[in-house]
């Protein structure tokens, strides 16, 4: 299943996108797509047998907005440098164990949003990533069988950062990735049943038309099942949060001086093979 959220900000809707393309309103089913519904089979059994059935209503799209297809996530954890090719463009030996840090979930929007470059900032930069959506509580996962059970679905997401507030200002990396509207998410959460292999998707993304990043999660230093289980070594992982799993090569960063930094009136569009597209222009914050 495709599932969305649309309406204006906090007051989304749920609704599903069915195989004919046609937008579906979920709200006399559930309340909303968060992770208590993605923890509830039997919940999701519902909108599947709606969906078969053909009696959900539609909903007419024109001019709706998308919003994040999750509500209420609780922490967004991300995975750094897990592309080969991206830690060769930077100049970085691939890690030995993967590099976790944490995005705070209010840097979510909706995936044609704006994106805000912060005051002050000259070096915003772009990252295409696929993102995980767990549906089950995860903790000390010994497997990657067991960490793809827990796994509900997955989704595009715009892992925007500023490289000089993330590399040049000293601590940790929070100080880069967790500016308001740096982390575009969906249009779509389509359920794991529906991505048989999550390393064999297709990354892409372009500024102002341009094709930047062009990638594929085969090249995923540690891929996404022993992402899961690392991570739940480390925290407890809950229905509804999400994690991003890395970039691919061609981010600004390691591009040629002068290196081709995001400005105020930029356009971003970036896409996942079967998870959707997502596009932002860039206005200042």
């Amino acid at each position: 299943m495709k599932l969305l959220r649309v309406g204006p900000p906090g007051a989304e809707r749920p609704a599903l996108l069915d195989q004919d393309g046609t937008l579906r309103d979920l709200s006399a089913l559930v309340d909303d797509i968060d992770g208590s519904l993605l923890a509830d089979a039997s919940a999701l059994d519902r909108i599947r047998a709606a969906a078969g059935a053909g009696v959900l209503p539609a909903l007419d799209a024109t001019g709706l907005r998308v919003g994040p297809p999750v509500a209420r996530i609780g922490k967004v954890v991300c995975i750094g440098l897990n592309y080969h090719g991206h830690a060769a463009e930077t100049g970085q030996t691939a890690p030995a164990e993967p590099v976790v840090f944490l995005k705070a979930a209010d840097t979510v929007v909706g995936p044609d949003d704006t994106v805000l470059v912060p005051r002050g900032s000259v070096k915003t930069d772009w990252e295409v990533e696929l993102a995980i959506v767990i549906g089950r509580t995860a903790r000390y996962l010994e497997t990657d069988e067991q960490a793809l059970a827990h796994v509900a679905g997955y989704a595009v997401a715009h892992d925007v950062s500023e490289r000089e507030f993330q590399i040049e200002r000293g601590g940790t990396w929070d100080k880069g990735k967790n500016c308001e509207t740096f982390n575009p998410l969906g249009p779509w959460l389509v359920t794991a049943d529906e991505v048989p292999d999550p390393q064999a998707l297709g990354l892409r993304l372009w500024v102002n038309g341009e094709l930047k990043q062009d990638g594929h999660t085969s090249d995923q230093i540690f891929p996404v099942a022993e992402v899961v289980r690392y991570v739940s070594r480390f925290m407890t992982l809950y229905p509804g949060d999400v994690i991003n799993t890395g970039t691919p090569a061609g981010v600004a960063m390691g591009q040629p001086d002068p290196k081709p930094y995001l400005r105020p009136g930029d356009v971003v569009e970036l896409e996942v093979d079967g998870l959707g597209r997502q596009r932002q222009e860039l206005k200042c914050a």
